[in-house]
C-alpha cells in the first residue's frame, strides 16, 4: 500500500462553562486538540488501510459566543 497524507479542517461548537472568553478558548483548544483514530482492526482487515499517525498541526478556538443560561 502507498501512504498518503491528507490535511482534514474540521470545526467543533464546544458548549463548555468557564470563568471568562481566554479561559473557555484555551482549555477547549487544549483539551479536544487530541484526535484519536477510531478505526478498529475489522474495520482496517475490510477496507485494507492503515492509519500510521495523526498529527495536529492547527488547533485554534476560532471565535466565543456568550450564550445566555
Amino acid at each position: 500500500m502507498k501512504t498518503y497524507k491528507v490535511a482534514l479542517t474540521r470545526t467543533y461548537l464546544v458548549s463548555i462553562k468557564a470563568e471568562n472568553e481566554e479561559q473557555a478558548k484555551r482549555l477547549s483548544e487544549f483539551y479536544l486538540g487530541d484526535c484519536p483514530d477510531r478505526s478498529n482492526i475489522k474495520d482496517r482487515l475490510k477496507k485494507k488501510f492503515i492509519i500510521e499517525d495523526i498529527e495536529m498541526i492547527y488547533n485554534e478556538a476560532e471565535e466565543v459566543l456568550d450564550v445566555e443560561d
